[in-house]
């Protein structure tokens, strides 16, 4: 066995500046990366409006403002619900903080280390420091939402400039590749857009299926704006892992806080607790598929790396690059260990061959 320290110094070489170059120009990237994303979903529609005689750069913008009035179809329909929750949440506000005066009352009454404290005092300090604090909140929520539609509308250009120079990209980078190799480097790109797609259109199915699904639970059970905490916790699963259990906790914690019925909270966290084993189970193998077919290491990996560096948006857009980077080991002779290592083929199979109680429990239910 054969160690070369100059390929791998220059491979971690070329790890660091990669991730030194993606957190320095994330601004300019993440933009970038959701409309590569986005024009990959797009792409078929696309197709089918310039096969009808629609011209290129028409079929684009068309596409686009189609895309583009949903999102607006989809601000408006929730901005009722956002409006009549603002006024629940002052009544929240103040329940939060009489919980939290009497508990430091409480407190002080039984282990007294503060001398003697006055619940009117607490509670008009409370009110003050979120007064002061609500400013600041304003500021920062006025800078991020500026944030936001900045990116939306620089994503929206460059899925646009994607769209028009699709057949000059694919050839540019096509010339890349031997002259012996086109056609397999030509599936390749084919492949990476397929899994960009596939995942994208079924994670958009899945919201979808998973919104109404808990809107109409959180509407038997009679919670306020089930549709608003309904489609918020679906939207939120996009995020691997952590998405689901944060859009639980808060519809979960707005029972809590608004109802005075303690099987309220209990019953909504049980409907989104069989509504992921279902999602888990039966949805996602059937909707998403395996599109993106990496095993969990490497997409827990992928999760805490793109939170690293992107935030939100990594933790969103790491999990589908990384079915796209094991597209390109596996084309790649050098690569193909890294592809093995991101895999999960291997898994599958001794699944397969195991004959353990477990896998016999499993095949029972």
């Amino acid at each position: 066995m054969q160690l070369s320290f100059q390929k791998s110094f220059y491979a971690l070489a070329f790890v660091f500046l990669l991730l030194f170059a993606m957190v320095t120009a994330k601004s300019v990237l993440i933009s970038l990366c959701f409309a590569l994303l986005l024009s990959f979903i797009l792409h078929p529609l696309h197709n089918f409006l310039m096969r009808k005689g629609v011209p290129l750069i028409l079929a684009a913008f068309l596409v686009l403002i189609t895309f583009f009035l949903i999102i607006i179809g989809v601000f408006t329909f929730f901005s009722a619900e956002i409006i009549s929750l603002s006024d629940e949440l002052s009544n929240f506000r103040d329940k939060l903080m009489t919980l939290f005066t009497d508990s430091i009352v409480y407190l002080n009454e039984n282990v007294s280390f503060l001398g003697n404290l006055e619940k009117e005092k607490i509670l008009s300090d409370a009110k003050s420091w979120a007064k002061s604090g609500a400013t600041d909140l304003i500021g920062t929520t006025f800078s991020s939402t500026t944030s936001f539609f900045t990116g939306l509308f620089t994503t929206i250009i460059y899925c646009f400039l994607f769209l028009i120079y699709k057949d000059g990209l694919v050839n540019a980078f096509t010339r890349f590749a031997p002259d012996d190799k086109e056609s397999e480097y030509l599936h390749m790109l084919k492949k990476i857009q397929l899994v960009g797609q596939k995942y994208l259109s079924g994670m958009l199915t899945l919201i979808l299926i998973l919104g109404f699904a808990n809107s109409i639970g959180l509407w038997i059970i009679g919670l306020d704006n089930p549709f608003l905490f309904g489609f918020l916790a679906a939207s939120l699963s996009i995020i691997p892992y952590v998405g689901t259990t944060l859009g639980a906790s808060i519809p979960v914690l707005y029972a809590f806080m608004s109802k005075d019925e303690l099987w309220v909270p209990l019953a909504v966290g049980l409907m989104f607790w069989l509504i992921q084993v279902i999602e888990s189970n039966f949805l996602s193998p059937k909707v998403v598929g395996n599109s993106v077919n990496i095993n969990a290491l490497a997409a827990i990996l992928s999760l805490i790396v793109g939170a690293s560096v992107w935030g939100v948006a990594g933790m969103i857009l790491f999990l589908p690059f990384a079915a796209m980077l094991k597209v390109v080991c596996d084309h790649y002779e050098p690569l193909k260990p890294f592809g093995m290592l991101l895999g999960d083929d291997q898994f599958n199979e001794n699944e397969k061959n195991s004959n353990s109680w477990f896998k016999k429990v499993k095949e029972m239910f």
